[in-house]
């Protein structure tokens, strides 16, 4: 039986192009922050761990001046440490 491929085309205004429009001021959700804190973790070689994922946390914790960013991190970090 053949199957027949369904042609997709953007919409405007939304769909695709909203969900990758991703501003400066927008706070990105834990599971994009944390896939880039892993990326970050293997292209430098060390083990991806609790205790480096923590780490990389407080460097980006320390780094950071906006507090709904802080708050973000915060609950990263109690998330990782199960205390969320």
């Amino acid at each position: 039986m053949m199957q027949q491929q369904q042609r997709r085309t953007p919409e405007t205004g939304c769909g695709m192009a909203q969900y990758f429009d991703i501003t400066n001021n927008a706070i990105p959700t834990q599971q994009e922050t944390l896939g880039q804190i892993v990326t970050e973790i293997l292209r430098s070689g060390k083990p991806v761990d609790r205790k480096t994922i923590c780490s990389k946390l407080l460097v980006k914790l320390e780094q950071v001046s906006d507090a709904e960013m802080e708050k973000h991190y915060h609950g990263l970090l109690a998330l990782v440490l199960g205390r969320e």
